[in-house]
């Protein structure tokens, strides 16, 4: 077994991994920036290690610091998180070359599904649902306009290295293409370093539902149901729940084996999400993300498992703990994404914590890294804590996150908490009837965001 693990990674993320190393009798190593010296993280590892200055790409982004920091404390592997390098496949092929363990999935998987194409590719061939497109990368206006009469409009245009809602844009008509296209091209070149782009069709009220897959490396691997994301604001999800209120048993067993058995064909290793567009009751295949999602914990909810144990267990060579006959679901599960941000523009809104008091009771988890008197730092993203909630069934989840968000005390900054506290008074909420496209129309109706 592992006896020391480097987190790359800050936040509550980091905390996560803390937590479940040090239960597993792992000793933990932090790095952070300067502007995170005083980060809880920090505080609750075994070790830490200062990696920079503030921005990002000197210090949570730089290689050479973190491989350093492995050297210097005798860390064994690497647990990236979410964001940061956690999908970057170079990052994966210096670790390996070090004599360090990665803990997630092979330099060459993410490589392959970090490229939409090729993912959607690898996809088809592996008996996965796709949305229809464009075989590949489309370089010229005309081959665009072709393939938008080809597949029927609306369409919309994706960088093929995108992320994040960056690099998206919809043509509803063949007079939209060319603004469109030219504007998803600049979007990839400025954001990826990529302008090649896609395209699809434009699916009019889909749900998002993702599939959290779990592979040993070994050609072994089971899925644990679905998750709802479909409540985003600007491709930013901000409300997800587990199981989907829209998915039936037969559809769940469905999906969820065409997935299981697609990450074994590969010898997928660790935790994985299969994104898919649902309409009508079809699912398609939109990307897959190669590491843990940051609503994980809504499928640890029901599940009862501990998704980042199980990556450390099978990234030291052990079997997974359970099989897909152990995997029952047990109620509902309900995250929300509470962020440092001032409404309604969602501006971000860093500073000095005040006061913090964490909701608790039956079924409550606040994954969070605050602490009276923390300053939150202005140079990375907005998230401070996800509130999750689990019931014996949606309505249960429902009240109980209701009562959560009530006894939740962030003062000093201003928060999204107000947007779920009126988001539960919306009977399309209560009764699980929204779309991806319901918050944004949502937002522009009672808050003016356009």
């Amino acid at each position: 077994m592992f006896s020391k693990i480097l987190v790359a990674n800050r936040g509550e993320i980091a905390l996560r991994v803390i937590r479940a190393a040090r239960e597993m009798g792992i000793q933990t190593v932090a790095v952070h920036s300067t502007a995170d010296s005083d980060a809880m993280h920090v505080r609750m590892a075994d070790e830490s290690v200062c990696i920079g200055p503030p921005s990002s790409t000197q210090s949570y982004l730089s290689i050479p610091a973190i491989i350093a920091a492995c050297e210097i404390t005798g860390a064994e592997a690497i647990h990236p998180g979410y964001g940061f390098l956690s999908e970057n496949a170079n990052f994966v092929q210096v670790i390996e070359d070090h004599g360090l363990t990665f803990i997630g999935p092979t330099a060459e998987h993410i490589r392959v599904m970090g490229d939409k194409i090729t993912a959607k590719d690898t996809m088809k061939k592996l008996g996965v649902p796709c949305v229809p497109g464009s075989d590949g990368g489309v370089t010229s206006l005309e081959e665009a306009k072709r393939i938008g009469e080809e597949i029927g409009y609306p369409v919309i245009i994706k960088a093929t290295a995108g992320g994040g809602g960056k690099g998206m844009k919809v043509a509803q008509t063949a007079k939209d293409m060319e603004k469109a296209f030219q504007t998803a091209r600049a979007e990839g070149k400025s954001n990826f370093g990529n302008d090649e782009v896609y395209i699809e069709k434009y699916l009019t009220t889909p749900r998002h539902i993702e599939i959290q897959v779990f592979g040993d490396g070994k050609g072994n691997a089971v899925h644990l149901g679905e998750r709802d994301c479909s409540l985003q604001r600007r491709h930013q999800k901000v409300f997800e729940e587990a199981p989907g209120p829209s998915i039936t048993e037969e559809e769940r067993a469905r999906i969820g084996k065409v997935c299981a058995d697609a990450v074994a064909n590969i010898n997928y290793i660790g935790a994985g999400t299969i994104e898919f567009l649902y309409e009508n009751g079809e699912f398609y295949f939109i990307e897959m993300n190669t590491r843990l999602q940051v609503e994980h914990p809504v499928t640890e909810a029901i599940f009862g498992v501990d998704l980042v144990r199980e990556q450390i267990r099978v990234a030291e060579g052990l079997p997974m703990s359970f099989t897909q006959d152990d995997l029952q679901i047990n109620g509902h599960a309900i995250e929300v994404r509470i962020n440092a941000e001032k409404l309604p523009n969602f501006s971000p809104c860093p500073g000095k914590i005040t006061q913090y008091h964490a909701p608790g009771g039956l079924g409550v988890r606040m994954d969070s890294a605050l602490y009276d008197g923390y300053s939150i730092p202005p140079f990375y993203d907005s998230l401070i804590g996800k509130l999750i909630v689990h019931g014996r069934d949606r309505p249960e989840a429902l009240a109980r996150l209701g009562r959560a968000l009530g006894e939740l005390i962030v003062d000093g900054v201003d928060t999204t908490v107000p947007l779920f506290h009126a988001l539960l008074a919306e009977e399309d909420i209560q009764s699980g009837g929204y779309n991806i496209h319901w918050l944004e129309h949502w937002l522009e109706t009672n808050l003016g965001d356009g």
